[in-house]
C-alpha cells in the first residue's frame, strides 16, 4: 500500500515542488491549499496524469485548528505531513499591528502544531510517521527587518520541532529543513535586482536556491534512507553568510 503525504500550502513555490517530487517517488498526495484553489487543481491534474498516484485538493486554513483537523478526517489518514504553509507579512516595525503579527505566529506556528496533531494519532497506531517541518534561515541567525515576525514564526517553528520530535518519539521522526533564499516565482517577483544580485553575493555557490532542491532533501527525509535522522534542522541555503 502506498503511504500518504498532506503538504500544506501545496499549491505553490516549494510546497508545489514537494508534491511533484514526493507523488514521483510514488506516494499519495494530499494537496492543502487557502488563498490557490487555480494552481492546486492544475498541479493536481498534473500529479495523477503524470505519475498514476491518488492527489487530492483541500481547502483549509491550518490555524484554524477545527479546518486542519477536519482535513485529515476528509482526506484521510496521512503516514507523512509536511508543514509548508507560510505566510510574509513584510511591513516596516513602526507600521506593523499586533494583528498583523498574530496571523504570521497563526499560520507559521500553530498551523503546523494544528496539523501536527491531527495526523498523530494515526501516526502512534501504525507506530511509523514523518513529519517536516519548511522552516527559514530566518529562524536562524538571517534577519531582515521587515519581516521581524516572520523571522521570530520560523524561529518558534525549529522549537516546536524538537519539542514534537520529543513528544512524538521514537516511532514518528519530526525534521525541519531550514531554506535560505529560494528563488521561487513570489520570492522573485517581489524584489528588484539590485537586491536579488546583494542576496547571490550573500551565497557562497553564487545562486539562489531553486524550489525542486528543497524538495529532493524532503523527499530524503521521508524515505527510509532517512530512518536515523531525528530531531534535526537542516540548512540548505548553499552556504548562505550569516546562517551558519
Amino acid at each position: 500500500m502506498r503511504k500518504k503525504a498532506l503538504i500544506t500550502g501545496g499549491a505553490t513555490g516549494i510546497g508545489r515542488a514537494i508534491a511533484l517530487e514526493l507523488a514521483e517517488e510514488g506516494y499519495d498526495i494530499v494537496i492543502n491549499y487557502c488563498h490557490s484553489e487555480k494552481e492546486a487543481r492544475e498541479l493536481q491534474k498534473e500529479i495523477t496524469g503524470s505519475f498514476g498516484v491518488d492527489c487530492q485538493i483541500y481547502h483549509a486554513d491550518v490555524s484554524k485548528e477545527a479546518e486542519a483537523e477536519e482535513m485529515v478526517k476528509k482526506t484521510g489518514p496521512a503516514d507523512i505531513l509536511i508543514n509548508n504553509a507560510g505566510i510574509d507579512l513584510p511591513n516596516l516595525f513602526s507600521q506593523k499591528t499586533a494583528e498583523e503579527f498574530r496571523r504570521v505566529l497563526d499560520v507559521n506556528v500553530v498551523g503546523a502544531y494544528n496539523c501536527a496533531k491531527a495526523v498523530y494519532p494515526h501516526m502512534k497506531q501504525q507506530e511509523w510517521g514523518r513529519i517536516v517541518n519548511i522552516a527559514s534561515t530566518n529562524g536562524i541567525n538571517t534577519y531582515y527587518p521587515m519581516c521581524f515576525d516572520y523571522d521570530a514564526s520560523k524561529a518558534a517553528l525549529i522549537s516546536l520541532t524538537h519539542n514534537l520530535a520529543v513528544q512524538f518519539g521514537p516511532y514518528v521522526h519530526v525534521n525541519a529543513i531550514a531554506p535560505g533564499f529560494i528563488g521561487t516565482a513570489n520570492e522573485l517577483n517581489g524584489y528588484d535586482e539590485e537586491f536579488l544580485k546583494e542576496e547571490t553575493e550573500k551565497i557562497l555557490v553564487k545562486r539562489y536556491g531553486k524550489p525542486e532542491e528543497v524538495a529532493h532533501l524532503c523527499a530524503f527525509l521521508v524515505s527510509e534512507k532517512a530512518d536515523f535522522i531525528n530531531n534535526t534542522v537542516i540548512r540548505i541555503d548553499g552556504g548562505q553568510l550569516g546562517s551558519v
